[in-house]
């Protein structure tokens, strides 16, 4: 299987729901607002399986001080293959001579992340306000 990445934030909706429910992720549900999410990143850079859109990061950022990585997400039938790596690989990469890269991530995912790199902040403490759920 050849992966290629690209750096296209101009995806089409069918694309990005159909990558969001294969994830089970509640995004997924507002095709629209994820669509314009997605096209307003500051950057995303995708996977593709031929015509096939099989992981995706996308990063919010003032491009100086600090970017965050809002989603990451790759199909499950495409995990273990580094996809997931590759793209933060390329993000942290992109946004390196930013002061502070930031992920807010699960319990589940937390030594992932560790494994690309970051750390877990000694006091910090992520809070929320969402109507997705």
């Amino acid at each position: 299987m050849d992966i290629r990445y690209s750096d296209n934030k101009n995806l089409e909706e069918e694309q990005l729901v159909s990558l969001f429910k294969s994830v089970e992720w509640e995004s997924a549900k507002h095709p629209k607002e994820l669509q314009l999410a997605i096209a307003n990143s500051h950057s995303v850079y995708t996977a593709w399986d031929r015509d096939k859109l099989v992981g995706l990061m996308n990063a919010l950022s003032d491009g100086v001080m600090t970017v965050y990585y809002h989603y990451l997400l790759v199909r499950p039938e495409y995990h273990k293959q580094k996809i997931g790596a590759t793209l933060v690989k390329m993000m942290t990469e992109k946004y390196s001579s930013c002061r502070t890269q930031v992920v807010i991530s699960y319990s589940s995912q937390v030594n992932f992340y560790k494994n690309c790199g970051f750390t877990v902040g000694d006091d910090e403490i992520p809070l929320f306000i969402s109507d997705l759920v």
